[in-house]
């Protein structure tokens, strides 16, 4: 359980930085500081359900 807090960690650092090095008013900042996360979190996800049906 501690890897999802780590992902959500992670994921909310870079997007923080990312949204702060985007050029653009703070809404447009914002949204994609969010889009960002969900991106990093949902691709990760999908990403970690698709690696437990590869049998190592």
């Amino acid at each position: 359980m501690i890897h999802i807090s780590y992902l959500f960690g992670f994921a909310a650092l870079v997007a923080v930085a990312f949204a702060l090095f985007f050029d653009g008013d703070l809404k447009a900042r914002l949204l994609y500081g969010l889009k960002t996360f969900a991106q990093f979190v949902l691709i990760s996800l999908a990403m970690a359900w698709v690696f437990y049906f590869i049998p190592w």
